[in-house]
């Protein structure tokens, strides 16, 4: 991967001059590793860290800090259930089991045609539609069966 990130370093040069400190430009990078190749491996943790003078161990900290980044490949359509207070008091376990036999897989895994990944995740910031999930960059709930039936007939493509 060490031709394909410093393929980014055009891109990176654009991100790194819109801030007058060049770590402010950690997660912008990290942002774009992941688009480009869907996870932040370490090779690419080492590239961010070069390109803003931060050690690589505070680059892995931030990216296994914030669930927005990824380190391992998911599917094509990612859920991650809310399983804090609010939501877990609304149902979010028993969603998040029935998600689980629906998938046949469990938290953290992937089903084996690569369609489903399924995550269980902190606070999503809203709690009016708990329990609830986030589809890829959809938010969906109150989560019953009838709307997991939904996403997963409809491949995790929400309108």
């Amino acid at each position: 991967m060490s031709a394909d990130v410093r393929a980014l370093e055009p891109q990176a040069k654009e991100i790194l001059a819109r801030y007058d400190q060049k770590k402010a430009a950690m997660l912008p990078l990290l942002h774009l590793v992941q688009e480009r190749f869907g996870l932040i491996s370490p090779e690419a943790e080492r590239w961010v860290g070069e390109q803003t003078g931060v050690a690589v161990s505070h680059v892995h900290e931030v990216v296994t800090f914030y669930t927005m980044y990824r380190t391992k490949a998911i599917g094509r359509c990612h859920i991650q259930v809310c399983t804090n207070l609010p939501c877990v008091l609304r149902g979010a376990e028993s969603a998040l089991a029935y998600l689980k036999e629906r998938l046949g897989i469990d938290v953290g895994e992937t089903t084996p045609d690569g369609q489903f990944t399924l995550s269980s995740v902190e606070c999503l910031c809203a709690c009016e539609i708990a329990p609830m999930a986030q589809v890829n960059d959809r938010y969906v709930g109150p989560l019953d069966r009838s709307a997991i039936d939904r996403v997963l007939e409809e491949g995790g493509h929400v309108a």
